[in-house]
């Protein structure tokens, strides 16, 4: 068995390596399939309560979506923190590396899944304290978020999985466990919720089953991975170090995850208080928000690989490449994106709502939320490369700028502008997300390759 040299994380040694279109491809392509299935399980999610014709249904299940953003996204740096440490492990031909990161990040997600389960009670009483929904939408929400907390050491381990696997350029055995994950999860969602006629109950316990299913199978393959290589020693994974470098990037993540998600709360909260008809027409719309999002999310991916590869191997002509192809790949994607919605958004609406009330109003708001993706593709690109090269700090920082600027156009705009005002204040704050990260990129990069 042939072994790597590996590189202690502190040396800087040139590992020169060709980023081409295939490259970046080879990894875009595959994550934005398995990505895609996400949203579609959200759009499937509202198509089979719509067919109820009960918008205080749908809005408790976009409440409910909106908590799991929280939790899940916020912990979103298992999935993508790993990824950026394995890819400079890789970049440094460190194998043992990588399976430390994995085994540090995966005891994180099953402490952190426990800790969502026994938190429970205070999230559901936080959740309706913060939206102040009425009694019906209340109690669906209550019932969907009950059941589908109980997925959460899964969910987050699937993440730990993911996460290694994207790092590593294995983006086709990504594919794979995302389709068994959005797969099993559609069809029991469908059957549970709709066939059963269970509703929200049957919806989430569908969610349940699917992460469960996943997870099995993931460690089955890095069981298997594992089996191959030499194996870290207990102080090689216990580093202090290597923990705590970890935790700082893993807290900057997850602050900068938690205040994206304030944002995107303080949207459905301003829905919320215009009525049940607003409340559920942002939140459809909103869809192709993130349905664009999790597409691009596969040119993100592969910045992220491919930043932190190039930084782990000190070598600044692949970062520089990587950087370029990943956002001409990106506008490509988020272009094709607005065209498609601003075509058939109507139509889409038309089939998942059956509320005649809710398809005039987002017909009234739809290019706000076909252009979205074109505004925000800049924030996203820059998420990816800030990510793999594990510069969170400033990722962080202009979050927090950002959000503030949000706050003033979130006040003020939709004064004067109705729902109109609202959108525009998430597009300001799309725009001012990217553009911060890249005013402050070549001074990082600068610093980061210098010898």
């Amino acid at each position: 068995m042939t072994i790597e040299a590996s590189t202690p994380p502190g040396l800087k040694v040139v590992r020169p390596f060709e980023v081409t279109n295939r490259l970046m491809l080879a990894i875009t392509i595959p994550v934005m399939l398995a990505s895609l299935t996400t949203p579609l399980l959200g759009l499937v999610d509202m198509a089979v309560i719509g067919q109820l014709g009960d918008p205080h249904l749908l809005g408790g299940l976009a409440i409910g979506a909106l908590v799991f953003d929280f939790l899940f996204s916020t912990m979103n740096f298992l999935r993508s923190g790993t990824t950026g440490l394995v890819a400079q492990a890789m970049g440094r031909h460190d194998g043992v590396e990588q399976q430390a990161v994995f085994w540090r990040a995966i005891g994180i997600a099953v402490v952190v899944g426990i800790l969502f389960i026994a938190a429970t009670p205070l999230v559901l009483e936080a959740t309706i304290s913060f939206m102040n929904p009425d009694k019906a939408v209340a109690d669906a929400m209550s019932t969907y978020v009950s059941i589908r907390l109980l997925s959460s050491p899964m969910a987050l381990g699937n993440f730990v999985v993911l996460g290694l696997l994207l790092g590593q350029g294995k983006a086709m055995q990504g594919l794979y466990l995302q389709l068994l994950l959005n797969g099993v999860n559609v069809v029991m969602t469908v059957w549970l919720g709709l066939v059963m006629g269970w509703g929200v109950t049957g919806i989430a316990w569908g969610t349940v089953l699917g992460e469960s299913v996943a997870l099995l199978v993931g460690l089955s393959v890095i069981y298997l991975q594992f089996r191959s290589v030499p194996n870290p020693t207990r102080a090689r994974i216990l580093d202090v170090h290597e923990i705590r470098r970890m935790f700082a990037v893993n807290r900057d993540i997850m602050l900068r995850s938690f205040f994206l998600l304030i944002a995107y709360a303080y949207f459905t909260r301003a829905g919320t208080q215009a009525g049940a008809v607003t409340l559920a027409t942002n939140a459809v719309l909103m869809n192709f928000l993130l349905i664009s999002g999790y597409l691009i999310d596969g040119v993100t991916t592969a910045a992220e690989q491919v930043s932190g590869r190039a930084v782990g191997a000190h070598y600044r002509p692949a970062f520089d490449r990587g950087v370029k192809l990943s956002f001409l790949w990106g506008m490509i994607l988020a272009t094709l994106m607005a065209i498609f919605f601003l075509i058939f958004g109507d139509a889409i609406v038309a089939f998942l709502i059956k509320s005649d009330e809710v398809q005039s109003m987002a017909s009234l708001y739809l290019p706000w939320a076909a252009m979205a993706p074109v505004v925000g593709l800049l924030a996203f690109h820059m998420d990816g490369v800030f990510i793999g090269a594990t510069w969170s700090r400033d990722m962080r920082n202009m979050m927090i700028l950002s959000l503030l600027g949000y706050f003033a156009a979130y006040f003020i705009l939709p004064r004067f502008f109705g729902n109109h005002g609202l959108w525009l204040a998430l597009h300001l704050f799309l725009g001012l997300r990217g553009l911060s990260l890249l005013l402050i990129l070549p001074s990082r990069a600068r610093l980061q390759f210098a010898d």
